[in-house]
């Protein structure tokens, strides 16, 4: 695209979201931006300093907690990939657990601390020629985006999905227990009261139940090249 622009790209967990919008802005060569992985940074330090936990979530401690928390995107020339860090300590490979899923939908319901990360959001999009994905970018993050997109496919494709990612690196996982999580998100993201996860009015739906990752990224980019 010439003009570059902030491209916005909301939807349901495991729809390859974060995937394609890598992908995407190493072909546009924009900035990428993951909020669902600034989310998971949150929810890692939640953990780790015992704010949360399956049956116990001490969000005022955590809120108290905020300015000592410093997320941001660094680049790893080792493999050439901008990789969220904590604190100045890279947590790509920590972040993506089955423990973090579980509990980052109940970090993302706390209106204070989703009023710490949309600041820092705005921060690190504030100059055209970014793309960031997460559930509420077009319609809360970034409203007047140029472009914007919504993903979606059904929760067993993507428990599917998700089951075949978590079991390379933990032996508990289970598919059922996935399904059941996958469907536990959807409706708290859908029905928190604090930026729930809507399709913005003027987004492109996109069902990516029946696509693998590159027919989804053709189809996007074929919609980006007719907006150029």
């Amino acid at each position: 695209m010439s003009n570059k622009i902030i491209i916005a790209i909301d939807g349901t967990s495991s729809t390859g979201k974060s995937t394609l919008a890598k992908r995407l802005a190493k072909k546009l060569k924009y900035l990428y931006i993951d909020s669902g992985a600034m989310y998971r940074a949150l929810t890692l330090y939640a953990i780790q300093n015992k704010y949360i936990s399956i049956s116990h979530f001490d969000s005022q401690k955590l809120i108290e907690d905020i300015p000592n928390i410093h997320i941001n995107f660094q680049y790893n020339q080792q493999n050439n990939k901008y990789e969220v860090h904590l604190n100045n300590n890279s947590v790509e490979k920590h972040i993506r657990s089955l423990k973090v899923s579980n509990l980052v939908s109940q970090i993302a319901t706390v209106g204070e601390l989703r009023k710490h990360m949309v600041k820092v959001q705005h921060f690190l999009g504030s100059k055209n020629g970014v793309i960031m994905d997460g559930r509420d970018i077009g319609t809360v993050i970034f409203p007047r985006a140029k472009v914007k997109f919504f993903m979606w496919a059904s929760s067993k494709i993507r428990a599917k999905r998700r089951y075949d990612q978590v079991k390379k690196t933990s032996k508990k996982a289970k598919l059922l227990s996935i399904h059941k999580e996958i469907d536990r998100r959807d409706l708290r993201d859908m029905t928190r009261k604090v930026a729930p996860m809507i399709p913005a009015a003027d987004s492109y739906l996109i069902d990516n139940t029946n696509y693998d990752i590159p027919q989804t990224f053709n189809a996007i980019l074929k919609i980006l090249n007719k907006k150029n």
